[in-house]
């Protein structure tokens, strides 16, 4: 039995980060063999200003589930690209609106087609295998769970 499967949940979240940076890896071949000059970790930015053209930071941070801070970097390098711009918000001047640069409007011409491409070899990945096509469901049921009770919560009660 390989290592990690060997130890069930104590290296859980060592399998999932595992998965997802092979997950990008792949992606971002896909993304190289195209000419496409797109790294996979910008996605979520992309994604969220792909549906609107200027988004307050602070409202991709909370679509994203993330910090601030970790949208500020991410907008940042974007911006060192050419990619996307911020500008002042009218209504609140504290506040920076996030859009895509023309630059920026015409690589996500090139990367949609790669997105449904993605959509579709994943829908192949987990169909292929009864149980794996719960996998989505699975994750979001973790997901709520640790946003009941965070994990820290578990373990130290687990301790006790």
């Amino acid at each position: 039995m390989s290592f990690y499967p060997s130890l069930g949940y104590l290296v859980f979240g060592s399998r999932l980060r595992r998965l997802s940076e092979y997950f990008l890896m792949e992606v971002n071949k896909v993304y190289e063999q195209a000419g496409i000059a797109f790294d996979a970790s910008w996605f979520p930015v992309f994604y969220v200003l792909s549906r609107e053209q200027s988004v307050p930071m602070t409202d991709i941070a909370t679509q994203l589930e993330v910090s601030h801070s970790a949208v500020s970097q991410l907008v940042t390098n974007l911006k060192k690209k050419g990619l996307v711009k911020t500008a002042p918000c009218k209504e609140d001047g504290r506040r920076q609106l996030v859009a895509f640069t023309k630059k920026g409007e015409e690589l996500l011409h090139q990367i949609q087609p790669v997105w449904e491409a993605i959509t579709t070899a994943m829908t192949q990945l987990v169909t292929a295998n009864k149980q794996s096509q719960q996998i989505l469901e699975a994750i979001a049921q973790v997901e709520r769970a640790v946003q009941e009770t965070p994990l820290s919560e578990r373990i130290i009660s687990a301790i006790k």
